[in-house]
Protein backbone atom coordinates (compact mmCIF):
# COMPACT_ATOMS: atom_id res chain seq x y z
CA UNK A 1 0.00 0.00 0.00
CA UNK A 2 3.29 2.52 0.75
CA UNK A 3 4.30 1.50 -2.17
CA UNK A 4 1.33 2.21 -4.19
CA UNK A 5 0.91 5.11 -2.85
CA UNK A 6 4.22 6.78 -3.79
CA UNK A 7 4.01 5.64 -7.35
CA UNK A 8 2.22 8.22 -9.17
CA UNK A 9 4.68 10.98 -7.21
CA UNK A 10 7.97 8.89 -8.21
CA UNK A 11 6.83 8.24 -12.36
CA UNK A 12 5.74 12.26 -12.83
CA UNK A 13 9.66 13.03 -11.31
CA UNK A 14 10.80 10.61 -13.85
CA UNK A 15 8.99 12.07 -16.24
CA UNK A 16 9.90 15.17 -16.07
CA UNK A 17 13.28 14.86 -15.73
CA UNK A 18 13.24 13.16 -18.86
CA UNK A 19 11.52 15.52 -20.75
CA UNK A 20 13.77 18.13 -18.95
CA UNK A 21 17.28 16.17 -20.27
CA UNK A 22 14.85 16.61 -23.84
CA UNK A 23 14.11 19.83 -23.85
CA UNK A 24 17.80 20.94 -22.21
CA UNK A 25 19.05 19.72 -25.38
CA UNK A 26 16.16 21.00 -27.79
CA UNK A 27 17.43 24.50 -26.51
CA UNK A 28 21.05 24.39 -26.30
CA UNK A 29 21.09 23.66 -30.07
CA UNK A 30 18.15 25.57 -31.28
CA UNK A 31 18.09 28.67 -29.61
CA UNK A 32 19.55 31.01 -31.78
CA UNK A 33 17.90 29.74 -35.32
CA UNK A 34 14.74 30.33 -33.32
CA UNK A 35 15.48 33.68 -32.03
CA UNK A 36 15.88 34.72 -35.45
CA UNK A 37 13.12 32.57 -37.05
CA UNK A 38 10.81 34.94 -34.29
CA UNK A 39 12.44 38.15 -34.92
CA UNK A 40 14.65 38.13 -32.09
CA UNK A 41 17.75 39.27 -33.55
CA UNK A 42 18.30 42.67 -34.25
CA UNK A 43 19.47 43.64 -37.28
CA UNK A 44 22.01 46.19 -38.21
CA UNK A 45 21.85 47.92 -42.07
CA UNK A 46 24.60 50.00 -43.04
CA UNK A 47 26.13 50.32 -46.94
CA UNK A 48 29.67 51.11 -45.89
CA UNK A 49 29.93 48.09 -43.43
CA UNK A 50 28.21 45.78 -45.58
CA UNK A 51 30.22 45.94 -48.85
CA UNK A 52 33.51 46.27 -46.50
CA UNK A 53 32.04 42.82 -44.49
CA UNK A 54 31.48 41.33 -48.18
CA UNK A 55 34.83 42.96 -49.48
CA UNK A 56 36.43 40.73 -46.40
CA UNK A 57 34.47 37.64 -46.77
CA UNK A 58 34.61 37.84 -51.15
CA UNK A 59 38.16 35.91 -51.14
CA UNK A 60 37.38 33.67 -47.76
CA UNK A 61 34.24 32.19 -49.43
CA UNK A 62 36.06 31.91 -52.83
CA UNK A 63 38.74 29.42 -51.34
CA UNK A 64 36.19 27.31 -49.70
CA UNK A 65 34.28 26.58 -52.74
CA UNK A 66 31.19 29.03 -51.46
CA UNK A 67 30.79 31.97 -53.72
CA UNK A 68 28.11 30.69 -56.06
CA UNK A 69 26.54 29.35 -52.93
CA UNK A 70 24.32 32.24 -52.35
CA UNK A 71 25.87 33.08 -48.61
CA UNK A 72 24.08 35.78 -46.68
CA UNK A 73 26.48 37.82 -44.16
CA UNK A 74 24.15 39.56 -41.21
CA UNK A 75 25.09 42.36 -38.98
CA UNK A 76 23.93 41.66 -35.41
CA UNK A 77 23.88 44.71 -33.01
CA UNK A 78 25.27 43.31 -30.28
CA UNK A 79 28.70 44.21 -28.21
CA UNK A 80 29.75 40.76 -27.72
CA UNK A 81 32.51 39.62 -29.42
CA UNK A 82 30.98 36.74 -31.68
CA UNK A 83 29.52 35.58 -34.66
CA UNK A 84 27.33 32.11 -35.96
CA UNK A 85 26.02 30.59 -38.83
CA UNK A 86 21.97 29.53 -39.46
CA UNK A 87 21.61 27.37 -42.98
CA UNK A 88 23.69 30.01 -45.38
CA UNK A 89 23.31 33.00 -43.42
CA UNK A 90 26.59 34.23 -41.68
CA UNK A 91 25.75 36.37 -38.64
CA UNK A 92 28.36 38.74 -37.07
CA UNK A 93 28.01 41.00 -34.41
CA UNK A 94 29.02 44.46 -34.21
CA UNK A 95 30.96 43.96 -31.10
CA UNK A 96 33.09 41.72 -33.05
CA UNK A 97 33.91 44.54 -35.86
CA UNK A 98 34.15 47.23 -33.12
CA UNK A 99 36.55 45.40 -30.93
CA UNK A 100 38.71 43.53 -34.23
CA UNK A 101 41.87 46.49 -34.16
CA UNK A 102 42.71 45.31 -37.67
CA UNK A 103 40.90 43.70 -41.22
CA UNK A 104 42.42 40.36 -40.45
CA UNK A 105 40.78 39.49 -36.96
CA UNK A 106 37.49 39.73 -38.94
CA UNK A 107 38.53 37.70 -41.70
CA UNK A 108 39.67 35.10 -39.20
CA UNK A 109 36.05 34.83 -38.08
CA UNK A 110 34.58 35.04 -41.34
CA UNK A 111 37.16 31.81 -42.05
CA UNK A 112 36.28 29.97 -39.17
CA UNK A 113 32.30 30.37 -40.02
CA UNK A 114 33.11 29.66 -43.29
CA UNK A 115 34.46 26.56 -42.17
CA UNK A 116 31.03 25.40 -40.44
CA UNK A 117 29.10 26.40 -43.89
CA UNK A 118 31.57 24.44 -45.97
CA UNK A 119 31.91 21.54 -43.97
CA UNK A 120 28.27 21.71 -43.40
CA UNK A 121 28.33 21.18 -39.66
CA UNK A 122 24.99 22.58 -39.15
CA UNK A 123 23.23 19.15 -41.29
CA UNK A 124 25.51 16.98 -39.40
CA UNK A 125 24.69 18.54 -35.82
CA UNK A 126 20.82 18.14 -36.71
CA UNK A 127 21.99 14.44 -37.34
CA UNK A 128 23.97 14.44 -34.30
CA UNK A 129 21.09 15.90 -32.03
CA UNK A 130 18.23 13.35 -33.37
CA UNK A 131 21.08 10.47 -32.29
CA UNK A 132 21.73 12.13 -28.62
CA UNK A 133 17.71 12.35 -28.50
CA UNK A 134 17.14 9.17 -28.98
CA UNK A 135 20.06 8.60 -26.43
CA UNK A 136 18.42 9.78 -23.80
CA UNK A 137 15.06 8.87 -24.48
CA UNK A 138 16.07 5.42 -24.20
CA UNK A 139 17.55 6.39 -20.86
CA UNK A 140 14.38 8.00 -19.70
CA UNK A 141 12.23 4.74 -20.78
CA UNK A 142 15.32 2.61 -19.32
CA UNK A 143 14.77 4.74 -16.00
CA UNK A 144 11.38 4.86 -16.01
CA UNK A 145 10.95 1.19 -16.35
CA UNK A 146 13.32 0.72 -13.42
CA UNK A 147 11.06 3.36 -11.58
CA UNK A 148 7.87 1.67 -12.04
CA UNK A 149 9.43 -1.85 -11.26
CA UNK A 150 10.49 -0.40 -7.80
CA UNK A 151 7.29 0.96 -7.81
CA UNK A 152 5.46 -1.98 -7.96
CA UNK A 153 8.00 -4.02 -5.94
CA UNK A 154 7.73 -2.16 -3.15
CA UNK A 155 11.42 -1.22 -3.33
CA UNK A 156 12.53 2.85 -3.03
CA UNK A 157 15.99 1.50 -3.65
CA UNK A 158 15.38 0.26 -7.31
CA UNK A 159 12.65 3.39 -8.00
CA UNK A 160 15.82 5.87 -7.17
CA UNK A 161 18.17 3.88 -9.49
CA UNK A 162 15.81 4.07 -11.80
CA UNK A 163 15.41 8.17 -11.90
CA UNK A 164 19.83 7.96 -11.80
CA UNK A 165 19.52 5.88 -15.09
CA UNK A 166 17.09 8.90 -16.82
CA UNK A 167 19.24 12.13 -15.20
CA UNK A 168 22.96 9.80 -15.99
CA UNK A 169 21.34 9.38 -19.55
CA UNK A 170 20.67 12.85 -19.97
CA UNK A 171 23.84 13.78 -18.66
CA UNK A 172 25.90 11.55 -20.83
CA UNK A 173 24.08 12.56 -23.90
CA UNK A 174 24.75 16.17 -23.44
CA UNK A 175 28.21 15.00 -22.93
CA UNK A 176 28.57 13.54 -26.34
CA UNK A 177 26.95 16.72 -27.98
CA UNK A 178 29.01 18.80 -26.67
CA UNK A 179 31.68 16.56 -27.32
CA UNK A 180 30.68 16.54 -31.11
CA UNK A 181 30.24 20.54 -31.31
CA UNK A 182 34.65 20.80 -29.87
CA UNK A 183 35.41 18.51 -32.86
CA UNK A 184 33.07 20.56 -35.38
CA UNK A 185 34.80 24.03 -33.93
CA UNK A 186 38.21 22.36 -34.08
CA UNK A 187 37.68 21.31 -37.78
CA UNK A 188 36.32 24.81 -39.18
CA UNK A 189 39.70 26.30 -37.64
CA UNK A 190 41.68 24.08 -39.49
CA UNK A 191 39.34 25.24 -42.64
CA UNK A 192 40.05 28.51 -42.06
CA UNK A 193 43.60 28.17 -41.72
CA UNK A 194 43.87 26.54 -45.35
CA UNK A 195 41.38 29.22 -46.13
CA UNK A 196 43.96 32.31 -45.06
CA UNK A 197 46.54 30.42 -46.47
CA UNK A 198 44.73 30.29 -50.03
CA UNK A 199 44.47 33.68 -50.33
CA UNK A 200 47.53 34.71 -48.87
CA UNK A 201 46.60 36.37 -45.68
CA UNK A 202 47.98 35.97 -42.61
CA UNK A 203 46.55 33.82 -39.77
CA UNK A 204 47.80 35.81 -37.02
CA UNK A 205 44.23 38.03 -36.27
CA UNK A 206 42.82 34.35 -35.47
CA UNK A 207 45.26 34.00 -32.89
CA UNK A 208 44.93 37.24 -31.72
CA UNK A 209 41.10 36.41 -31.62
CA UNK A 210 40.99 33.35 -29.60
CA UNK A 211 43.78 35.47 -27.34
CA UNK A 212 41.52 37.49 -26.44
CA UNK A 213 38.71 35.00 -25.34
CA UNK A 214 41.54 33.80 -22.92
CA UNK A 215 42.07 37.09 -21.29
CA UNK A 216 38.00 37.38 -21.06
CA UNK A 217 37.96 33.96 -19.07
CA UNK A 218 40.63 34.80 -16.80
CA UNK A 219 39.73 38.46 -16.27
CA UNK A 220 36.27 37.00 -15.05
CA UNK A 221 37.63 34.13 -12.88
CA UNK A 222 35.34 32.02 -14.49
CA UNK A 223 36.23 28.12 -14.17
CA UNK A 224 34.78 26.45 -17.05
CA UNK A 225 34.52 22.56 -17.38
CA UNK A 226 36.35 21.82 -20.53
CA UNK A 227 33.41 18.93 -21.01
CA UNK A 228 30.53 20.96 -20.61
CA UNK A 229 31.67 23.80 -23.32
CA UNK A 230 30.77 23.13 -26.76
CA UNK A 231 34.03 25.26 -27.91
CA UNK A 232 37.19 24.24 -27.09
CA UNK A 233 38.68 26.21 -24.68
CA UNK A 234 40.72 29.19 -25.76
CA UNK A 235 44.04 27.74 -24.27
CA UNK A 236 43.18 24.47 -26.27
CA UNK A 237 42.63 26.17 -29.12
CA UNK A 238 46.37 28.60 -29.29
CA UNK A 239 47.92 25.44 -28.98
CA UNK A 240 46.50 23.89 -31.71
CA UNK A 241 46.88 27.00 -34.45
CA UNK A 242 49.74 28.50 -33.05
CA UNK A 243 52.72 26.43 -34.71
CA UNK A 244 50.33 25.62 -37.54
CA UNK A 245 50.20 29.75 -38.06
CA UNK A 246 53.72 30.40 -37.49
CA UNK A 247 54.88 27.84 -40.14
CA UNK A 248 53.06 30.09 -42.78
CA UNK A 249 55.04 32.59 -44.88
CA UNK A 250 52.26 35.08 -44.62
CA UNK A 251 52.03 35.18 -40.86
CA UNK A 252 53.81 39.00 -40.51
CA UNK A 253 52.04 40.26 -43.67
CA UNK A 254 49.91 43.12 -42.75
CA UNK A 255 46.34 44.62 -44.19
CA UNK A 256 46.57 46.96 -46.81
CA UNK A 257 46.76 50.53 -45.85
CA UNK A 258 43.73 51.54 -47.51
CA UNK A 259 41.86 48.67 -46.02
CA UNK A 260 42.75 49.27 -42.98
CA UNK A 261 41.50 52.90 -42.70
CA UNK A 262 38.30 51.78 -44.03
CA UNK A 263 38.31 49.30 -40.90
CA UNK A 264 38.82 52.27 -38.60
CA UNK A 265 36.54 54.26 -40.38
CA UNK A 266 33.73 51.56 -39.59
CA UNK A 267 34.92 50.86 -36.28
CA UNK A 268 34.58 54.70 -35.60
CA UNK A 269 31.61 54.69 -37.09
CA UNK A 270 30.06 51.43 -34.73
CA UNK A 271 31.68 53.06 -31.53
CA UNK A 272 29.31 56.60 -32.18
CA UNK A 273 25.84 54.75 -33.15
CA UNK A 274 26.08 52.22 -30.47
CA UNK A 275 27.94 52.99 -27.39
CA UNK A 276 26.20 56.68 -26.57
CA UNK A 277 28.20 58.63 -24.15
CA UNK A 278 31.45 56.13 -24.61
CA UNK A 279 31.15 56.63 -28.05
CA UNK A 280 33.41 59.94 -28.46
CA UNK A 281 36.13 58.48 -26.44
CA UNK A 282 35.77 55.34 -28.34
CA UNK A 283 36.61 57.40 -31.13
CA UNK A 284 39.45 59.61 -29.69
CA UNK A 285 41.23 56.80 -30.01
CA UNK A 286 41.49 56.21 -33.76
CA UNK A 287 43.40 59.12 -35.82
CA UNK A 288 43.55 61.29 -38.78
CA UNK A 289 40.70 60.35 -40.96
CA UNK A 290 38.99 57.67 -39.05
CA UNK A 291 38.70 60.12 -36.00
CA UNK A 292 37.18 63.04 -38.01
CA UNK A 293 34.66 60.19 -39.30
CA UNK A 294 33.75 59.31 -35.83
CA UNK A 295 33.40 63.08 -34.77
CA UNK A 296 31.48 63.79 -38.57
CA UNK A 297 28.46 61.28 -37.29
CA UNK A 298 28.69 62.13 -33.76
CA UNK A 299 27.62 65.62 -34.72
CA UNK A 300 25.23 63.99 -36.63
CA UNK A 301 23.80 61.59 -33.66
CA UNK A 302 24.00 64.68 -31.31
CA UNK A 303 21.39 66.65 -33.52
CA UNK A 304 24.02 69.79 -34.74
CA UNK A 305 23.94 68.52 -38.47
CA UNK A 306 25.52 71.80 -39.09
CA UNK A 307 28.44 71.03 -37.47
CA UNK A 308 27.85 67.59 -39.05
CA UNK A 309 27.82 68.95 -42.47
CA UNK A 310 31.09 71.07 -42.13
CA UNK A 311 33.40 68.50 -40.65
CA UNK A 312 31.62 65.88 -43.50
CA UNK A 313 32.79 68.66 -46.31
CA UNK A 314 36.29 68.68 -45.07
CA UNK A 315 36.37 65.23 -45.48
CA UNK A 316 34.70 65.31 -48.82
CA UNK A 317 38.32 67.03 -49.51
CA UNK A 318 40.85 64.34 -48.37
CA UNK A 319 38.18 61.49 -50.10
CA UNK A 320 36.25 62.92 -53.17
CA UNK A 321 35.54 59.65 -54.18
CA UNK A 322 34.57 57.89 -50.91
CA UNK A 323 30.64 57.23 -51.47
CA UNK A 324 29.58 56.84 -47.81
CA UNK A 325 30.91 60.24 -47.09
CA UNK A 326 28.37 61.67 -49.86
CA UNK A 327 25.99 59.27 -48.23
CA UNK A 328 26.38 60.85 -45.00
CA UNK A 329 25.82 64.55 -46.53
CA UNK A 330 22.62 63.43 -47.71
CA UNK A 331 21.76 62.03 -44.17
CA UNK A 332 22.24 65.62 -43.09
CA UNK A 333 20.99 67.02 -45.44
CA UNK A 334 17.64 65.55 -44.77
CA UNK A 335 17.92 66.51 -41.10
CA UNK A 336 18.36 70.10 -42.21
CA UNK A 337 15.21 69.99 -44.61
CA UNK A 338 16.82 70.21 -47.37
CA UNK A 339 15.55 67.12 -49.46
CA UNK A 340 17.19 68.85 -52.84
CA UNK A 341 20.48 68.91 -52.24
CA UNK A 342 20.29 65.65 -50.00
CA UNK A 343 18.59 63.82 -53.32
CA UNK A 344 21.86 65.25 -55.12
CA UNK A 345 23.84 63.78 -52.26
CA UNK A 346 22.79 60.12 -52.49
CA UNK A 347 23.19 60.05 -56.28
CA UNK A 348 26.40 60.89 -56.13
CA UNK A 349 26.99 58.38 -53.32
CA UNK A 350 25.12 55.72 -55.93
CA UNK A 351 27.41 56.45 -58.97
CA UNK A 352 30.61 56.31 -56.80
CA UNK A 353 29.62 52.73 -55.04
CA UNK A 354 31.31 49.91 -56.39
CA UNK A 355 29.07 47.49 -54.05
CA UNK A 356 25.64 48.84 -55.69
CA UNK A 357 24.51 48.94 -52.74
CA UNK A 358 19.54 49.24 -52.31
CA UNK A 359 19.90 51.07 -49.39
CA UNK A 360 21.47 53.70 -50.86
CA UNK A 361 18.86 53.98 -54.08
CA UNK A 362 16.16 54.10 -51.50
CA UNK A 363 17.90 56.87 -49.60
CA UNK A 364 18.23 58.50 -52.48
CA UNK A 365 14.25 57.74 -53.20
CA UNK A 366 13.16 58.90 -50.04
CA UNK A 367 14.96 62.42 -50.42
CA UNK A 368 12.85 62.20 -53.61
CA UNK A 369 9.80 61.77 -52.00
CA UNK A 370 10.38 64.33 -49.71
CA UNK A 371 10.37 66.85 -52.25
CA UNK A 372 6.73 66.65 -53.20
CA UNK A 373 7.40 67.16 -56.57
CA UNK A 374 5.46 65.12 -59.25
CA UNK A 375 8.19 64.64 -61.12
CA UNK A 376 10.62 63.49 -58.08
CA UNK A 377 7.77 61.22 -57.16
CA UNK A 378 7.99 59.19 -60.23
CA UNK A 379 11.82 58.69 -60.25
CA UNK A 380 11.30 58.14 -56.01
CA UNK A 381 9.09 55.18 -56.92
CA UNK A 382 11.87 53.73 -60.08
CA UNK A 383 14.66 54.02 -57.69
CA UNK A 384 13.60 52.66 -54.33
CA UNK A 385 12.14 50.00 -56.48
CA UNK A 386 15.42 49.65 -57.83
CA UNK A 387 16.66 49.42 -54.59
CA UNK A 388 14.42 46.71 -53.26
CA UNK A 389 15.14 44.40 -56.69
CA UNK A 390 18.82 44.35 -54.79
CA UNK A 391 17.53 44.44 -51.04
CA UNK A 392 14.10 42.37 -51.02
CA UNK A 393 14.22 42.30 -47.00
CA UNK A 394 14.52 46.17 -46.65
CA UNK A 395 11.03 46.43 -45.07
CA UNK A 396 11.69 50.70 -44.56
CA UNK A 397 11.96 50.49 -48.68
CA UNK A 398 8.33 49.36 -48.80
CA UNK A 399 7.35 51.88 -46.48
CA UNK A 400 8.62 54.59 -48.09
CA UNK A 401 7.35 52.99 -51.64
CA UNK A 402 3.84 53.14 -50.25
CA UNK A 403 4.23 56.38 -49.79
CA UNK A 404 5.18 57.48 -52.67
CA UNK A 405 2.36 55.58 -54.75
CA UNK A 406 0.00 56.80 -52.10
CA UNK A 407 1.37 60.72 -53.13
CA UNK A 408 1.23 59.56 -56.51
CA UNK A 409 -2.78 58.43 -55.94
CA UNK A 410 -1.97 54.46 -56.93
CA UNK A 411 -3.55 52.87 -53.54
CA UNK A 412 -3.55 49.48 -55.25
CA UNK A 413 0.18 49.62 -55.57
CA UNK A 414 0.79 51.35 -52.24
CA UNK A 415 -1.41 48.52 -50.72
CA UNK A 416 0.80 46.26 -52.14
CA UNK A 417 3.89 47.33 -51.17
CA UNK A 418 3.13 47.36 -47.60
CA UNK A 419 1.42 44.07 -48.07
CA UNK A 420 5.56 43.35 -49.31
CA UNK A 421 7.13 45.25 -45.82
CA UNK A 422 4.49 43.56 -43.75
CA UNK A 423 5.59 40.01 -45.55
CA UNK A 424 9.24 40.50 -45.09
CA UNK A 425 8.73 42.15 -41.46
CA UNK A 426 7.17 38.62 -40.98
CA UNK A 427 4.21 39.58 -39.75
CA UNK A 428 1.80 37.87 -42.57
CA UNK A 429 -1.20 38.22 -41.13
CA UNK A 430 -1.34 41.82 -42.15
CA UNK A 431 0.52 40.71 -44.87
CA UNK A 432 -2.03 39.07 -46.66
CA UNK A 433 -4.86 41.71 -45.38
CA UNK A 434 -3.22 44.42 -47.78
CA UNK A 435 -2.61 41.85 -50.25
CA UNK A 436 -5.97 41.09 -50.82
CA UNK A 437 -7.39 45.30 -50.46
CA UNK A 438 -4.40 45.61 -53.45
CA UNK A 439 -5.99 42.21 -55.52
CA UNK A 440 -9.35 43.83 -55.43
CA UNK A 441 -8.16 46.60 -57.21
CA UNK A 442 -6.25 45.27 -59.24
CA UNK A 443 -6.75 43.45 -63.16
CA UNK A 444 -6.67 39.68 -62.48
CA UNK A 445 -4.26 37.91 -63.82
CA UNK A 446 -1.47 41.54 -64.13
CA UNK A 447 2.16 40.80 -61.97
CA UNK A 448 0.65 43.18 -59.16
CA UNK A 449 -2.45 41.19 -59.02
CA UNK A 450 -0.11 37.69 -59.00
CA UNK A 451 2.16 38.79 -56.34
CA UNK A 452 -0.39 39.58 -54.08
CA UNK A 453 -1.92 35.84 -54.88
CA UNK A 454 1.62 34.55 -53.58
CA UNK A 455 1.54 36.83 -50.69
CA UNK A 456 -2.29 35.08 -49.84
CA UNK A 457 -1.47 31.96 -50.34
CA UNK A 458 1.68 31.79 -48.13
CA UNK A 459 1.80 29.08 -45.52
CA UNK A 460 4.78 28.48 -43.03
CA UNK A 461 6.30 25.69 -43.47
CA UNK A 462 5.66 22.95 -40.90
CA UNK A 463 8.58 22.18 -38.08
CA UNK A 464 9.86 18.88 -38.18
Amino acid sequence: MHASASFPQTFRRAINVALTVLLGLLLAVGATAQSFAQGRVPIVRDAEIEALVRDYARPILKAAGLSKSGIDIILVNDPSFNAFVVGRRMFINTGTLLQAETPNEVIGVIAHEAGHIAGGHQERLRDQLARMQTMALVSAVLGIGAVVAGAAAGSGELAQAGGGIVAGGGEFARRALLGYQRSEETTADRSAFDYLEATGQSTKGMLTTFQRFQNSLSLSGSRIDPYLASHPMPRERIANLDALAHSSANFDKMDPAPLQLRHDMMRAKIAVYTQSQAAPSRARKLSGIAAQYGEAHAAYVRGNPRSALAKTDALLKQQPKNPYLYELRGDVLMKLNKPVDAATAYATAIKLDPAKSGILRIAYGQALLSTGKPDSLKKAVVSIQEGLDRDRENTMGYQYLAQAYNALGEVPEAELATAEGHFYGGNYQQAKIFAARAQQKMKRGSPGWLRAQDIINFRLAKKS
